[in-house]
């Protein structure tokens, strides 16, 4: 599970599908807090991905001594 995209965009519907059906307010808001914060994790998760997939193609599989890193959106 740790660092997988496909499993916190699942939890992110789950949550938006919570927020759909819920009559009350907070309940609604805390459901899109939480999609939001699945997201945010998937969006991370692949990130960490693409970094890690740059660093292993790098030559000779080298750590890349100056990574640049992709801000936070």
């Amino acid at each position: 599970m740790a660092d997988n995209p496909e499993f916190y965009r699942a939890r992110a519907e789950e949550e938006r599908r919570n927020g759909d059906a819920a009559s009350l307010d907070n309940v609604r808001d805390r459901c899109r807090r939480a999609e939001k914060a699945w997201d945010d994790m998937a969006n991370r998760a692949e990130r960490t991905q693409t970094l890690r997939a740059a660093r292993e193609a790098a030559p000779g599989g080298e750590r890349m001594a100056n990574t640049t890193m992709i801000p936070a959106e």
